[in-house]
């Protein structure tokens, strides 16, 4: 199993964004789909307070439940890529 799993949405531009920078920086990661319904995304909301995708959990990292696109993308660029210390 993974440290980084991924709640996303089949389709959805925001979280192609992200799987797309976890490839880049070949990154093991899982991913649970996440029910078209907003009400019904009950698991994604217990890790992030929220219904939005995508969302990310890094263990390793104690990241808990990470949303929006644009900051996931920055924490990974930042946590593994060429911005890692």
């Amino acid at each position: 199993m993974a440290d980084i799993t991924m709640y996303e949405l089949p389709g959805c531009p925001y979280c192609a964004k992200v799987r797309s920078k976890l490839d880049e920086l070949e990154l093991e990661y899982d991913t649970i789909e996440v029910p078209r319904s907003h009400g019904e995304r009950t698991e994604v909301e217990k890790v992030s307070g929220q219904t939005g995708v995508p969302v990310i959990v890094d263990e390793a990292n104690g990241i808990d439940g990470m949303n929006e696109s644009d900051d996931i993308v920055e924490y990974l660029e930042e946590t593994y890529g060429s911005g890692a210390a």
